[in-house]
C-alpha cells in the first residue's frame, strides 16, 4: 500500500473516532437529562377554600411529570394557569390533575368561585418549576 493511502486511512480513522465519540457524548447527555426527570405526586385537600400552609408552594424540576391529587370538602373548580388545565373536584372523590412541567416559572393553581373569592380567584397553590 502506498504511503499516501496509509496516511489518508490513518488520518480519517481518528477523525471518525472523534466524530463518533462526540455523537455518543451528545446522545449520552440527552439520555441523562431525560433519566433525571421524575414523576411526582402531591396530595392536596381543599377545606374552606384553602389548602394547608405547608402545601401552598410546590417545587419541581423542568421535565418532571406532576400529579396533583385533589380532594375537597365541597364542590370546587381548580385551574392551573400557564397550562390552562381546569378540573372539578367533587366532595368524597379524588381528582387527578396531571401535566409535564415543560416551562420554567411560577404557576398559580386557583380556586374558581370559591367561598373566599369575593370577585377574584383564590390562589390555592403556586407551582415553581426550576430549570434543569
Amino acid at each position: 500500500m502506498s504511503k499516501a493511502v496509509t496516511d489518508a486511512r490513518e488520518g480519517s480513522l481518528p477523525r471518525r473516532l472523534l466524530l463518533l465519540s462526540a455523537l455518543a457524548a451528545s446522545f449520552g447527555l440527552a439520555a441523562d437529562r431525560s433519566a433525571r426527570a421524575a414523576e411526582q405526586t402531591f396530595v392536596l385537600r381543599i377545606e374552606n377554600g384553602r389548602v394547608p400552609a405547608d402545601m401552598r408552594t410546590i417545587r419541581v424540576q423542568q421535565g418532571d411529570v406532576i400529579k396533583l391529587m385533589w380532594s375537597a370538602d365541597r364542590r370546587s373548580v381548580v385551574h392551573l394557569h400557564g397550562y390552562d388545565i381546569e378540573k372539578t373536584v367533587e366532595p368524597g372523590a379524588a381528582t387527578e390533575l396531571s401535566f409535564t412541567a415543560r416551562a420554567a416559572g411560577r404557576y398559580p393553581v386557583e380556586l374558581h368561585g370559591g367561598p373566599r373569592a369575593r370577585g377574584h380567584e383564590e390562589t390555592l397553590v403556586t407551582i415553581e418549576v426550576y430549570p434543569r
